[in-house]
């Protein structure tokens, strides 16, 4: 459809991509947002509770809600930080370190089959894209004087 807009075609994608995701997880009791939670926490040394919602893109509240959930499931144990007597380090368990790697699978699995099924020089125009899309956002350039008044 030429008349799609990019950002459309974008939003479709992800909506499709975490409703696959969250169908998966549910079978496992978790969630997408859980799942990428655990992702995003270092399986060796714990994650700090404050450097989690920056690394995910995630608000402080709903990731809030997210890591008391993870908690109340075992999946998850805060500690004292011991380089910042105010922080918390989150750790996994060894409950949640299996439900990281289901993640991880499950992730690992949906490239696979992208990658197998598209090929090499899209996938790098997929990227190229995505990376210029992201530059332009993050450089400011969108909504710009010059743009926006046309």
């Amino acid at each position: 459809m030429p008349d799609i807009t990019i950002d459309y075609a974008l939003r479709d994608t992800w909506l499709s991509v975490a409703k696959m995701y969250n169908e998966e997880a549910k079978n496992y009791g978790s969630t997408m947002a859980m799942g990428f939670t655990l992702l995003s926490i270092d399986p060796k040394t714990g994650t700090p509770s404050t450097a989690l919602g920056p690394k995910m893109g995630m608000e402080a509240t709903s990731l809030s809600r997210i890591l008391k959930s993870l908690e109340k499931k075992g999946f998850i144990r805060r500690k004292p930080n011991p380089k910042d007597g105010r922080g918390v380090l989150i750790h996994l368990t060894t409950t949640g370190l299996e439900k990281r790697n289901l993640s991880k699978n499950a992730v690992l699995c949906f490239n696979e089959m992208v990658r197998e099924n598209v090929s090499e020089e899209k996938m790098k125009a997929f990227f190229e894209v995505t990376e210029t899309i992201n530059k332009l956002i993050l450089e400011k350039n969108i909504f710009s004087d010059n743009t926006t008044n046309k």
